[in-house]
Order: structure tokens, then sequence, then C-alpha cells
């Protein structure tokens, strides 16, 4: 069994929602791209560690996204008590934990997403630097 481990650092994005519009009676469809940075930086923390074929078996993969917290949750005095412990707003998990699946599989990490047989994603609020921890097992 192998396993690696990484960090890649920013705030997290989560992949956005094809959006569609008609124009002309046709109806057409896009990717706001607003998460291309973030995948960027997935891409970049995740080349050096590129495999040399893609990853072609069951795997798992745990996701711990630490999330930048708020200017409101700060006072003249650091944090305030009322400051939620977790972040429990957008983006959504799922979106969050997409992002980083497609990005490895767009470089060449894993053949299919679909070869992920299990998968933890969790969130929580920066201590320190915002970013993503990911570790692949396979």
């Amino acid at each position: 069994m192998k396993s690696l481990d990484f960090f890649v650092a920013g705030e997290p994005k989560g992949q956005p929602r094809p959006r569609a519009f008609a124009r002309g009676g046709k109806a057409r469809v896009y990717d706001p791209g607003t998460a291309e940075g973030w995948k960027g930086r997935i891409a970049l923390a995740a080349r050096e560690y590129l495999p040399p074929t893609p990853i072609d078996t069951a795997a798992g993969i745990h996701m711990r996204f630490l999330m930048p917290r708020p200017r409101g949750h700060f006072g003249k005095r650091g944090l305030l008590p009322s400051a939620p412990e977790h972040p429990l707003g957008k983006p959504d998990l799922d979106n969050l934990a997409k992002a980083v699946l497609d990005t490895l599989v767009a470089i060449g990490f894993l053949r299919d997403d679909c070869l992920v047989r299990r998968l933890s994603v969790c969130k929580y609020y920066a201590e320190g630097a915002s970013g993503c921890h990911v570790r692949l097992v396979w």
C-alpha cells in the first residue's frame, strides 16, 4: 500500500456549478471559472508527487480544509466569544472535494475519480495558514 501527503496553501474554493443561459433561442452552458486560481494551486502542489502513470487502482483520499476566519469573528481583543467554532457556510464540502478530485484527474494523478472508494472530507477554521491537507492511499 502506498500513500502520500501534501498541503495546498491558499483559500479553498468549491467547484462551481455549470451555468446556463439562452441567447437567440439556443441554450448555452458554461463554467463560471471562479475556482480556477484554487485549482491551479492544487495542481502545483500535487505535481511534485505526480506518479509516472496515473493511479489506476482503488484509492482512499482524506481532505482537511482549513478555512480563513471572516473579519467579523474578531474584535479589539482577538477572537470574539460569539464566533462560531466551525465553518458551516459556503463553500459546501462536496464542492470543495470535487475541485480537488477534478484537478487530480486533470493533471494525470488519478485515471478517474470513480477509483476513489473511500473519501473523507472535513473543514475547520485555520489557526494559521488556510489551505487543504490531502492524503492519498492506494
